[in-house]
């Protein structure tokens, strides 16, 4: 069967890389696809807009995706990205989210909705990425705060307007559920100025920003006279591409909740 995927956000770089994969693969079809109100790709062929030929499907700037699809896939803005959630959920549509930097609230909202419709929400849809993931939570559990810190670093384009990284951040989460420690009572987001002694447990956040870095993570666990590091680095945004339409497809037909990456990939 194949299944009918509907895209917000279609003339961002995630949202062509998407209406490529989902052209090329043979489970699926663009059902529908959307831009912002006013935007001037509006009516263009969603297909021509990715370089891969007319596909007859004009971009809209309106939620019609949502009405006509099996799945749709959101890769926009935290507010604009909630928004379509709820109509989403109005709907009874499954949806899949890839928009970084929602907040607490935001994302507690979404658990919410997760009680009526079926939604993956992943900070990060890379395969890798969630692999990295499960380690860095078997890994920090394994080491004791005492004696090892954790550090996270992560680097990105230029244009990235969220730091750190929603993956940054869900790597801390990773290695604070490890440890069976909030998150919030240990992770230290930035240093400035005389911040004194580290603090034993905490999880500390290195932002870089520069150039056209699709995205590098590393979590580093730093012992007495050792160190491990775990890393991953993305070459190109179509692992983010692959996995959001892989997460389309599995969710299609579940029942209501909030899934994960590592939900779809059961790992």
């Amino acid at each position: 069967m194949v299944t009918r995927i509907g895209l917000f956000g279609a003339g961002g770089h995630m949202g062509r890389m998407l209406i490529k994969t989902i052209a090329e693969d043979r489970r699926t079809e663009l059902a529908a696809a959307a831009e912002r109100v006013g935007s001037a790709l509006v009516g263009q062929d969603a297909g021509a807009l990715a370089g891969v030929g007319r596909l007859g499907v004009p971009v809209l700037d309106q939620e019609q995706p949502i009405l006509g699809s099996d799945v749709v896939i959101e890769f926009t803005l935290p507010e604009v990205t909630m928004g379509h959630a709820r109509a989403a959920r109005t709907a009874g549509t499954p949806i899949v989210i890839g928009t970084t930097g929602l907040t607490a609230a935001q994302e507690t909202e979404l658990a919410e909705m997760g009680k009526t419709i079926p939604i993956v929400y992943a900070p990060n849809m890379s395969v890798g990425v969630n692999l990295l993931l499960a380690l860095v939570e078997r890994v920090a559990a394994a080491l004791g705060p005492e004696s090892w810190d954790i550090e996270v670093v992560e680097m990105h384009h230029k244009r990235k307007v969220d730091a750190p990284s929603g993956t940054a951040l869900g790597l801390g989460r990773a290695a604070a559920k490890g440890r069976e420690r909030p998150f919030d009572e240990v992770a230290v987001l930035s240093r400035e100025g005389q911040t004194g002694p580290r603090r034993a447990g905490d999880i500390g956040f290195a932002t870089l920003r520069g150039g056209d870095v699709v995205g590098e993570h590393s979590v580093i666990f730093a012992g007495d006279a050792e160190r491990i590091e775990l890393t991953h680095k993305a070459g190109d945004r179509r692992i983010f591409a692959n996995g959001a339409v892989q997460a389309a497809c599995w969710l299609v037909g579940k029942p209501a909740g909030l899934y994960s990456m590592r939900d779809v990939l059961n790992i």
